[in-house]
């Protein structure tokens, strides 16, 4: 299996129960599709360097994992039809 770090933003704007949801939902994602968490670290709202989609700020969260070619292939797909997630990035890690 290969080494991943993800970086996603969701919407300011959802209250802190609905935002545990999220960051649950896309941990369970990665290990239903044959990834192993390594590390979710929640780094909470923060300022945005520029505006995206009208928000100035972000909840957001970094997520080490481990997985197939598909695991990050299947995450990604799921971050573009998700409303909550305002931007992403998926990067393999190097060995």
């Amino acid at each position: 299996m290969r080494a991943y770090e993800t970086l996603y933003i969701i919407r300011p704007d959802l209250d802190e129960e609905k935002v545990q949801a999220t960051i649950e939902k896309y941990s369970s994602l990665i290990q239903n599709n044959g990834g192993e968490l390594v590390k979710v670290d929640p780094w909470g709202k923060r300022r945005l360097a520029y505006e995206v989609k009208k928000f100035h700020e972000g909840y957001y969260v970094l997520v080490n994992f481990k997985g197939t070619q598909e695991t990050p292939a299947e995450l990604e797909r799921n971050f573009k039809i998700s409303d909550d997630v305002i931007r992403y990035l998926i990067v393999k890690e190097e060995e």
